[in-house]
């Protein structure tokens, strides 16, 4: 559309600029005001050509500065034409001059609208997928179209008495003159009302200035301008018609023919047409503006109507026209915007945001009802993806976006929250554990001949207070799934008060947790380390609190949490620096002992390690030597590059680094060949459940042999009698680690026991 229009704009001006030097070489009567008249078209019409060629703010506001300063100079180039080709004689011509310093005045107030603001603005909007900017006028643009109009409806009287005065024989080119100048008003008008895109009313001002062009100078009969109106209203996409004061229909476009079904030229039974293709609803209005739906589903149709009346001098009803947009298309483009700005688009299910919006909605009207917020989460889903591809994973999201849908009702309310996460809202009484047990226990996905089994928790909360945030039981539902994570037959986890006691104990922990610190409440805990001598070498530092209202807390109570909500990372810092303050007391009497100290894979993410702990140790004076670096192989599990350029730089600036907990993963052996550690830390707990001692003694052999032959210590924690440390002796084990030698005890009792 914009590029028609375009070339449209394009020719109009050609063939103005060709009227206008025409008319400027003749020597006929009126030749110079029908010249300066139809030049004056061409700013209004190259304004328009800018605006809906730009998309751009600034090129579209100069387009419409072009566009308005153009229509005044118009306004003064046919007040001008009407009083010569009129033969309009004034005695008192001070009149004109003062409409000609009024022009003049508004051309002055666009000049300073861009200092002043007060004139108009634009606003983007999107037309045919290219960005647009329409008109928004101010104070202004109002007295400019008072002025405009009031100049054209001076005219359009002087044309009319003129009309009615001279001879018919004569009077046929004022008529023209007349009919093609209140045809191009309204549509400009039809333009203003509307706020359509693009200017059309432009191509009647240009009709119009070449008509005057052609009757001024080169009269023709009336047949012929009414034909070419005709056409120029026939064109037009929005269906048009023309009805006299008493509401008889005497005209209409090939549009409006076609959309009312007018059968020949019957335009008098239109009226009773329109009724019938719009319904009851359809009224004969002297003017508005209303919209209509017909039809449902495939073969919906969306109608903008507008209806505007004519008035002669003395306010009496001249006439009347009604335009019909076919808006269908530009609906279903914002229904498949908002569509796609509400739902997600792999499943078709509310978006996050939305979803908490209509929960909101539900629960606000219908508090009489109980609701269960649920939380349907998929277990291990990132392994789906993994192992089958993620064109795999998401057509399994859109399976159990399928199943969701099956079991909801209408009451109900759905969504995706994130990844392989829904959101559901349901009444009480439509909730069937039972069903979706039954469902759930075989939920498989196929991929070609092969089937996998997706484990799906759905945890449920029922709603309490309706007015809670709907984040908030999302997040109750959740916390409801830490309860069955790990089975496989259980598909439903319910929130209750245990669960609320559990996250107010972690809230009070948590929240206690920077004053602990400070009143040195976190205790370092030390567990000896020995050699295969049972010679005391070294300690592992472990934290423990000593609570002033709550007593002794094991790390099971507290650590857990803190590695969840990120604070582990407090409590490794405040740890490294007890273990530095330790080994500096012992520098004169025990420079020979190490402290181990853990480091959190979450260390890594708030921290730098290595500047934390070498800032440490340069602080109470520790040789790196002392302070070993305790890791998890899970520490591995993600940026394994840029950890092991860590481990790196601890072991060349002298640390010792140990791997804890080996053999606890099921990735250690493919990864120990890579990572630079110095200690293996072997847990006999992973063989503790083995039936087969046998094979337990060959595994722990082989795995002190590896260790052995990559030139790593091997450490073994967990030894509890003389006989496990007999026999990891005998295997060529090198240091222990036991309730068998001493449990973790406070600092005071290790310098008095172990030292």
């Amino acid at each position: 559309m914009r590029d028609m229009f375009s070339v449209i704009f394009v020719v109009m001006i050609i063939a103005l600029a060709v009227c206008s030097i025409i008319a400027y070489r003749s020597h006929k009567i009126n030749s110079i005001s029908v010249a300066l008249l139809t030049g004056a078209f061409i700013p209004p019409v190259i304004g328009n050509l800018i605006i809906i060629r730009s998309g751009e703010k600034e090129l579209s506001l100069l387009g419409e500065y072009i566009y308005f300063i153009g229509m005044d100079i118009v306004m003064f180039a046919l007040l001008n034409f009407a009083f010569e080709y009129c033969n309009i004689n004034m005695k008192r011509r001070w009149v004109k001059h003062i409409v000609y310093l009024l022009i003049i005045g508004d051309i002055a107030q666009f000049i300073v609208n861009p200092v002043t603001g007060h004139a108009f603005d634009n606003e983007a909007i999107e037309v045919d997928g290219f960005p647009y900017y329409r008109l928004v006028p101010y104070l202004g643009q109002s007295l400019h179209r008072i002025l405009d109009y009031g100049i054209l409806a001076a005219v359009i009287i002087i044309f009319l008495i003129k009309t009615l005065k001279t001879s018919r024989f004569y009077s046929e080119r004022y008529y023209a003159i007349l009919i093609t100048m209140i045809v191009a008003a309204l549509w400009q008008t039809v333009y203003i009302f509307s706020r359509t895109p693009i200017d059309r009313s432009m191509m009647g001002f240009g009709a119009f200035g070449m008509l005057v062009f052609y009757f001024a100078l080169y009269y023709r009969p009336m047949k012929l301008l009414d034909r070419m109106l005709a056409g120029i209203a026939s064109e037009m996409s929005e269906s048009l018609f023309f009805f006299e004061a008493n509401g008889r229909c005497i005209w209409a476009n090939a549009a409006g023919v076609q959309l009312a079904g007018i059968e020949g030229e019957d335009f008098e039974g239109a009226p009773l047409l329109l009724k019938d293709r719009f319904g009851e609803e359809y009224q004969f209005q002297e003017e508005y503006i209303s919209n209509f739906v017909i039809g449902t589903g495939d073969d919906i149709k969306y109608y903008l109507l507008e209806k505007h009346s004519l008035w002669d001098e003395k306010k009496r009803l001249a006439g009347s026209f009604l335009s019909i947009r076919d808006n269908t298309d530009d609906q279903q483009r914002l229904k498949r915007k908002m569509f796609n700005s509400t739902h997600d688009s792999l499943t078709g299910l509310y978006t996050r945001e939305y979803l908490y919006e209509r929960i909101h909605e539900v629960l606000s009207a219908r508090q009489s009802t109980e609701y269960f917020i649920i939380y349907i989460d998929v277990r291990n889903f990132k392994i789906i993806n993994d192992i089958f591809s993620n064109e795999f994973g998401d057509r399994a999201l859109q399976n159990i976006a399928e199943w969701i849908k099956s079991w909801m009702s209408d009451e109900c309310v759905f969504g995706r929250l994130v990844g392989a996460s829904f959101g559901v809202c349901i009444p009480v009484e439509e909730f069937e554990p039972a069903v979706i047990e039954e469902k759930l226990s075989p939920f498989v996905i196929e991929n070609g001949t092969l089937g996998y089994h997706i484990l799906i928790h759905l945890g449920v909360y029922k709603v309490v207070d309706p007015d809670m945030e709907v984040s908030l039981m999302l997040d109750r539902a959740n916390l409801a799934l830490s309860t069955i994570k790990d089975e496989y037959k259980t598909h439903i986890a319910y929130y209750n008060d245990e669960i609320r006691s559990k996250v107010l104990w972690d809230q009070h922990i948590s929240a206690q947790l920077h004053s602990a610190i400070a009143e040195r409440q976190l205790k370092p805990y030390l567990q000896p380390i020995v050699d295969r001598n049972g010679s005391i070498v070294g300690a592992e530092a472990l934290v423990r609190w000593i609570h002033p209202t709550d007593g002794f807390l094991s790390p099971g109570v507290f650590i857990p949490v803190f590695e969840k909500n990120g604070m582990i990372v407090e409590v490794d810092k405040y740890m490294w620096r007890c273990a530095c303050e330790i080994l500096a007391s012992w520098k004169e009497k025990h420079g020979d002992i190490f402290i181990s100290v853990n480091i959190s894979p979450k260390d890594f993410y708030f921290v730098n390690v290595v500047e934390e702990i070498k800032k440490l140790t340069a602080e109470y004076g520790v040789s790196p030597s002392q302070l070993r670096i305790e890791i998890t192989e899970t520490v591995m599990m993600t940026e394994a590059e840029v950890r092991m350029k860590t481990l790196n730089e601890f072991r060349k600036m002298g640390y010792i680094v140990e791997m804890d907990d080996f053999g606890s993963g099921y990735s250690s052996l493919n990864m120990l060949k890579d990572m630079p550690v110095d200690v293996l830390k072997i847990d006999m707990k992973f063989l503790s459940k083995s039936k087969d001692d046998g094979k337990a003694h060959i595994i722990l052999q082989n795995i002190i042999n590896l260790s052995e032959d990559l030139g790593i210590d091997s450490l073994t924690e967990g030894v509890e009698t003389e006989s496990q440390f007999k026999t990891l002796n005998e295997m060529g084990c090198k240091l222990f680690q036991g309730y068998y030698f001493a449990k973790p005890m406070p600092l005071e009792d290790f310098e008095d026991k172990c030292l």
